[in-house]
């Protein structure tokens, strides 16, 4: 469920926690919440690394080390948050990494999809994604120009994290709204305008996720108030608020989508 708002929110929030201490031990719950590299090597390589930055790239966490990455994604029900040492673990509880200032950072994940990985090459975890919706080299005429390199429904080219990086469900229809492009609308019959709105729709949900700590829906994620302000996402049935059409829900690249019939034709 967390998309770029979601983890960007979380990077801020545990940046001021975690930066500066040093990683005294690894527990490992779960083995295969590690993806890389193997339960004894990783032990071996993350204790004393000292967590130098926190950053974000698509919907991974990235923990910057000291000649090592961390990369963890959270996936369907990840949760991250610091406790206090000795700390018993929880149900779901998957990897604890005791720290320096007397605290462990936890990684819960009650669904058992999140992963870890720790390496020295980051593009060997991130090196498939696209560019970053607020890189200032995606620009516009970028965007435009790579939706004609393909001929694919828009919905589903929104979610591809080769095309972009950390879009998901819910902002993927609020952008598709905010721009009034129809989600099935083939990606190559997009005009240089529609793509300029497009991009601007993109950050502007983005950031106003961001603004509002995220989205909170459900049990997974928790703190987030942009569901407050959820154009059509979840709305099946109730009016647009452009226009007032009831929202339609469809399933558009094997997602519920939401959309106002009238606001987005195709």
């Amino acid at each position: 469920m967390p998309e770029l708002p979601e983890v960007e929110t979380f990077v801020r929030s545990l940046r001021p926690e975690l930066v500066g201490r040093t990683i005294l031990a690894a527990n490992l719950l779960w083995k295969r919440t590690l993806a890389a590299p193997s339960p004894p090597e990783f032990a071996g390589q993350i204790t004393g690394q000292k967590i130098n930055g926190l950053t974000r790239r698509a919907k991974y966490l990235h923990l910057e080390l000291t000649g090592l990455h961390l990369f963890i994604h959270l996936r369907m029900s990840g949760d991250l948050c610091m406790r206090p040492l000795p700390h018993t673990p929880a149900p779901h509880d998957r990897l604890i990494l005791e720290l320096s200032d007397g605290r462990a950072l936890i990684f819960n994940d009650a669904r058992k999809f999140g992963r870890a990985w720790l390496t020295a090459h980051p593009e060997d975890v991130t090196g498939h994604l696209g560019p970053e919706p607020f890189d200032p080299a995606f620009t516009p005429e970028v965007l435009h120009a790579n939706l004609h390199q393909r001929r694919r429904q828009m919905k589903a080219l929104l979610l591809d994290q080769g095309f972009l990086a950390g879009l998901g469900n819910i902002y993927t229809d609020e952008a598709l709204h905010l721009s009034g492009v129809h989600p099935l609308r083939l990606s190559d019959t997009i005009s240089p305008a529609e793509a300029e709105g497009l991009h601007q729709a993109i950050q502007t949900v983005l950031l106003t996720g961001i603004k509002n700590n995220g989205a909170s829906i459900d049990w997974v994620y928790r703190g987030g108030n942009f569901q407050n302000y959820f154009r059509v996402y979840g709305r099946a049935g109730q009016p647009c608020p452009v226009c007032g059409t009831a929202i339609k829900r469809i399933v558009a690249g094997q997602r519920g989508t939401h959309f106002c019939p009238n606001c987005q034709v195709i």
